[in-house]
Formats: structure tokens, C-alpha cells, sequence
């Protein structure tokens, strides 16, 4: 009787075992920027409608993501700063692009409404130091002659978790503001001269639309999504642009993403009429030793760019073009990813 239980026992264990590593190979698990996370998320319920795969993402920042594919800790890592060949090289990482968005200041001035004010880099990195403290400054009011700017003071938001959204818009202000790049720096995680710190945009998000005189930095999808107002910038064209599907999809003309540097490219203040100047690709990392893993990261991203470009333009994303999709196929063959 004891051997019958024990046997019996053993086929219960056995069967959860199976049950288990059955359930774990139809889940992914991804972490890292918090850019891409509204486009992620939609692909993801979708992509599971189809092909009963769930995929779970940790929106952490773009410095959380790189921390735990470098660890090992998940299945893929997301990053809006891409990683240098030699990074990756060393971590013995793979990379690709995913999607294309822009970064996008944003404010809480009553009586301004959203595009209105027009800044450009210059002007914006004196206002992230700390040394223009009122919307009514002169410097403000110079390139908005025709706003009633309020006497209202400037509260800075900045991000306090490391974020590919922060290397974005600080290696935009670096590239316009000579001050920038020698006292701050660009990275994921820079110490700012003044500033409140939030996690995440959606604390900046939520800072933002509670304090009054507000101006912070996040993916347009949240400012878009949350209705914040955004401010315009004049670009290297010098033309004063707002950010849009657009002034993205210019932005990203101008770039050439080669398969042969793991697709490491930056697409600050490209050179074009309409490009919006903190533009930027959101990238996939994968550990170089887990081909069977990557194949399922790729099996979900392959299928968003067959289906998944309708939503990307409807969170105001823009999806990689078809050449450079091509491009990242042959990458992912190249490396036995498909």
C-alpha cells in the first residue's frame, strides 16, 4: 500500500513538473525601457490572441534592462540607449532595433496651451541647470514673443531611475549645450544640477500634471495618452516642429542602421525640415548563448513586424521600415536567432 502512495505520489510531481515547463516555455519575460511599453504592451495582448505565448514586460528603465539581460535574469533586455559593438561585445550580447518614438518635453503652465511655447537646446539646457528659474525670463520670452508668460516659477522633473528616455534627451541637451556636456554628461542616469526626481514617465507624468509650472521629459506616447502638454523645438533646420508621427518617421529617414555594428545609431538632431530633434529607436538585447530563447524573443518580434504597425501608429510610434526590417531578418540568421 505504502509503495502504491509513494508511486502515485511520484506521477503527481512528475505530471506538475511537465505541467510547469509546458507553461514556462509559453511565457517570455523582457525588462527594461519604459519608452516602448505602451507599444510592447498592445503587441503583447495581441500576440498572445494568436499564438497563446505570454509575453510579460517590466517596464524598469532602459538601465534595469541592460542590468538583467547582463545577469541573465530574463529572457530579453530593452534598451532606448543603444549598446557600443564593444559593450556588447564584452557582455556578449546581440542587438536590434524595435520601434521609433521621440522623447518630448513637457509642462504645466496655465494659460500656454500645448505647442504654443517653442524652445530650442540652448534655452532648454539653461532651464535644466537651473539658471533660467521663471517662464517669464527673457531668454523664454525672446523666442515667444507673442505668449503671455506668467511669472510663474520653473519646477524642473527629472528621472531618478537609469532610463534610455534620460540618455535621449540628455545627449540632446549635450549636443546643444557645450555647459551640458562638460558639468552633467549623457547617460541613463546623470546627475541633475536641479530638479525634482521621479520614477519611471508616469512619475514623471503624474509630477507633471501636479505641479503647477511644471516641465519634464517623457515618451510622447505618455504625453499623448495622458494629454500633458508638450512644448515645440526648433531644430537643427531651424524650424520650430512639434513632435508627431511625422517629425519622428523624418527623423528616422535620415538614419542608416547597419547590421555589421550591431544597428547602434542615434538619431539626435538628424538634419531634416520636419525631423523632431530627440528622436530615437528603442532596441532588443539577447544573451548570445541562449539560441533557443532568442528564437521565441524573435518569433514575437518577427510577428510584430508583419502585424503590429497599425498599432505602433496609433500610439504614435513608428514602425521600422520595411528595408531595415529585411536587414534585421538577415541578423537574426547571421546569428541563429530564426
Amino acid at each position: 500500500m505504502r509503495n502504491t502512495i509513494l508511486l502515485f505520489l511520484i506521477l503527481i510531481f512528475t505530471l506538475s513538473f511537465c505541467k510547469g515547463g509546458k507553461k514556462s516555455e509559453n511565457v517570455l519575460n523582457g525588462a527594461g525601457a519604459t519608452f516602448p511599453y505602451p507599444v510592447y504592451s498592445a503587441w503583447a495582448q495581441d500576440f498572445e490572441k494568436s499564438s497563446q505565448i505570454k509575453l510579460n514586460y517590466q517596464s524598469i528603465g532602459s538601465g534595469g534592462g541592460i542590468q538583467q539581460i547582463s545577469n541573465r535574469t530574463v529572457d530579453f533586455g530593452a534598451s532606448d540607449k543603444p549598446l557600443e559593438p564593444s559593450e556588447l561585445e564584452t557582455k556578449k550580447l546581440l542587438q536590434f532595433p524595435a520601434v521609433i518614438g521621440g522623447v518630448v518635453p513637457v509642462i504645466n503652465i496655465p494659460g500656454v496651451e500645448s505647442g504654443k511655447l517653442s524652445l530650442d537646446g540652448k534655452t532648454l539646457c539653461k532651464v535644466y541647470l537651473g539658471e533660467i528659474k521663471k517662464w517669464n525670463e527673457k531668454a523664454i520670452k525672446t523666442l515667444n514673443s507673442s505668449i503671455n508668460l506668467p511669472n510663474e516659477k520653473i519646477t524642473v522633473v527629472t528621472r531618478s531611475d537609469g532610463s534610455g528616455t534620460t540618455a535621449l534627451f540628455t545627449r540632446y541637451l549635450s549636443e546643444n549645450c557645450p555647459e551640458w556636456k562638460e558639468k552633467v554628461g549623457a547617460d541613463t542616469s546623470v546627475k541633475f544640477p536641479v530638479g525634482l526626481g521621479a520614477k519611471g514617465n508616469e512619475g514623471i507624468t503624474n509630477y507633471v500634471q501636479r505641479v503647477k509650472g511644471a516641465i519634464g521629459y517623457v515618451e510622447f506616447a505618455y504625453a499623448h495618452q495622458n494629454h500633458l502638454n508638450h512644448i515645440s523645438l526648433i531644430n537643427p533646420a531651424g524650424n520650430s516642429v512639434e513632435p508627431s508621427f511625422e517629425a519622428f518617421q523624418d527623423a528616422a529617414a535620415t538614419g542608416e542602421f547597419k547590421p555589421e555594428n550591431h544597428f547602434y545609431l542615434w538619431l539626435i538632431n538628424s538634419p531634416g525640415e520636419k525631423s523632431w530633434p530627440i528622436s530615437g529607436a528603442s532596441y532588443i538585447l539577447l544573451a548570445k548563448e541562449k539560441p533557443e530563447i532568442n528564437k521565441r524573443v524573435v518569433q514575437f518580434f518577427d510577428w510584430t513586424f508583419k502585424n503590429g504597425d497599425e498599432t505602433a501608429k496609433k500610439l504614435v510610434y513608428v514602425p521600422l521600415p520595411d528595408e531595415l526590417k529585411n536587414k534585421i531578418r538577415e541578423y537574426w540568421k547571421a546569428n541563429n536567432l530564426n
